[in-house]
Formats: C-alpha cells, structure tokens, sequence
C-alpha cells in the first residue's frame, strides 16, 4: 500500500499522488469493467442457452412421449377388436404403461419423478415389445446426417 504524506502549505505532493494513484489503479478499473461486462453477457446468454437446451430437452421428452402413447393406442384398438389378442399379463402391462403415460408430469418438468416414470415406461415398453414379440424400437427424432469432405 502506498502512502502519501501531505505537505502543509503548497499541497503538491498530493496533486502529484493523484495523477499516480489513477495509473496504479488503471489495471484494477479495467478488470473490474471486463468483469462487469462478462457477467452481463454471460446472464443473457445463459438465459438464451438455458431456454434452447429447455425447448430441445422438452421436445424429445414429448416425442418420446407421444410415440409411447401411440403404441398403447394401437395395442388398446387390437384389444378392442378381439379381446383374446393378446395374454392378460401383456394386457395388464398395456394398462400399467398406460397409467404411467397419464402419471407423467408434463408441465411440471422439475418434479423429480419424471426420471423414474420415463425409466420406468422405457422398460414396460420394453417388456411388452419381447412379450409380443416385435421389433418395435423408438429410435428419436431423425438426426441430420454428417457429411465429411
């Protein structure tokens, strides 16, 4: 730390003190700037990066989602049709799949059971799949093919 002492009468050693002091301070200012600056920028691009991963994140949530739905759709239609289609253990696992779509916290993504229901849905829907004995897989939304030169 630097210290001045004042010179009674003329002052000067204080005038001389203050043309240094903005110099010595001329790192700190800036880096305080730059900072200031990096946290605005950082706040409004996180935001911006946040509601991009959000609205990517929910759209396969919901894809994956709707494609569950679809195929207990389609499994409870072949039910409706001829009853004896399928076992009453695949039809109880039709059900339970079912009531785990409708359990779904669609608008509430932060409740800390969507993990488990999609785990557990992904499995059910899996269990159903080898029960019936069908190739059926969901693969995602088509990713862009890389093309390399």
């Amino acid at each position: 730390m630097v210290t001045r002492k004042k010179i009674s009468g003329s002052g000067s050693m204080d005038s001389a003190g203050d043309i240094f002091d903005s110099s010595l301070n001329l790192e700190e200012t800036h880096y305080q700037e730059g900072y200031k600056e990096g946290y605005n920028h950082g706040i409004a691009t996180g935001k911006e990066e946040g509601r991009e991963v959000g609205l990517k994140t929910g759209f396969e949530t919901g894809e994956e989602l709707g494609f569950y739905k679809g195929c207990v759709d389609v499994w409870n239609s072949a039910i409706q049709v001829d009853p004896t289609r399928f076992s009453s253990r695949i039809q109880k696992n039709i059900k339970q799949m079912q009531e785990l779509i409708q359990k779904y916290p669609v608008m509430d993504p932060e409740n800390e059971t969507v993990q488990e229901i999609m785990e557990a849905l992904r499995l059910k829907f899996r269990v159903i799949r080898a029960a019936l004995g069908v190739k059926l897989e969901y693969n995602g939304y088509p990713k862009p093919v890389d093309i390399e030169f």
